[in-house]
């Protein structure tokens, strides 16, 4: 098969498509013909080395860890899905972006949503899903989301106000329509925000979901005056000293049918920013690693 792959630590030149062994699905695993994979932080994050010690890879490595694809292997103990099936889901940290990849989690793909939607809904939705739950029931309440404009976020926009939670979104000016267009209430992230709110959100602001780790954690915790009241995906450091839930993306099938639940009833769309042809698999994580997306970016395989 056809991949994307790195032979050793590195920038964006390390990436070269060439041709690999197929993988084969293990149990409790599938294996998809790969249509699209979602490019996330973690890729080059990997990629480069810079969480090696956590996240250590054998190269060469495939990056990727999120795929839409039609089924045509099963593992031993697969149940509830078949040859010919069109599935989005996660494997593990690398292996995605190929022709052929192996998931072990893993939902069947909305006939609404576009190979490019479902290769960007795995991680974000299981994300996005993973720091609402610590948070309670959401019907009724006002959500702040920081950082409410990349991939996670717009995810947990839409599944949020899906949930029945009123959603005050921070991003950059230029993101504000699309939040709007989201469902949110967009505002500016940075100094005033407490004030900010306090004129859209009279009542107060119940529960924060930080997504973008840019220092601000203590000030959204000085926002809802508890640190139970408020979850990160992002910021590790500071969410331990000041005794914030932890989100963390589970390959969870559960989570993966709920998100494709919501997308069936059209009340959950990826939202999708920019897709590349697999031999731009360079351009696609040069231009994840500037930031400042606007929903996910997707490779076509």
């Amino acid at each position: 098969m056809r991949a994307a792959r790195y032979h050793q630590y590195g920038g964006v030149e390390t990436l070269v498509v060439e041709r690999v062994p197929d993988p084969h699905a293990g149990p409790g695993e599938i294996r998809v013909r790969v249509a699209a994979a979602g490019v996330n932080p973690v890729d080059w994050k990997v990629r480069s080395g810079a969480v090696r010690e956590v996240l250590p890879v054998d190269l060469p490595a495939i990056p990727g860890r999120e795929a839409v694809g039609v089924v045509d292997e099963i593992g031993a103990g697969v149940r509830g899905v078949g040859v010919g099936d069109r599935v989005f889901g996660l494997g593990g940290v690398t292996g995605a972006t190929a022709e052929l990849a192996v998931l072990s989690a893993w939902a069947h793909a909305p006939a609404a949503w576009t190979d490019e939607e479902a290769a960007g809904a795995a991680l974000a939705s299981v994300t996005a899903m993973g720091g609402l739950k610590v948070l309670g029931p959401l019907r009724g309440r006002t959500l702040l989301i920081e950082g409410a404009a990349g991939g996670v976020g717009s995810a947990a926009v839409e599944i949020a106000v899906a949930r029945g939670a009123t959603v005050i979104g921070t991003a950059s000016q230029r993101n504000h329509a699309f939040l709007t267009s989201l469902g949110a209430v967009p505002t500016t992230y940075g100094t005033g925000l407490a004030e900010r709110l306090a004129a859209l959100a009279p009542d107060g602001v119940d529960v924060v979901l930080d997504t973008a780790a840019s220092g601000s954690l203590a000030d959204l915790v000085a926002i809802v005056g508890d640190p139970a009241r408020v979850s990160t995906i992002a910021d590790h450091a500071n969410a331990q000293r000041l005794g914030v839930w932890v989100a963390n993306a589970e390959n969870d099938s559960t989570l993966l049918a709920e998100a494709g639940e919501l997308g069936g009833e059209g009340r959950y769309t990826p939202r999708v920013e920019r897709t590349y042809p697999i031999e731009q698999i360079a351009e696609a994580h040069a231009y994840a690693e500037r930031g400042h997306t606007r929903g996910k970016i997707v490779v076509r395989v």
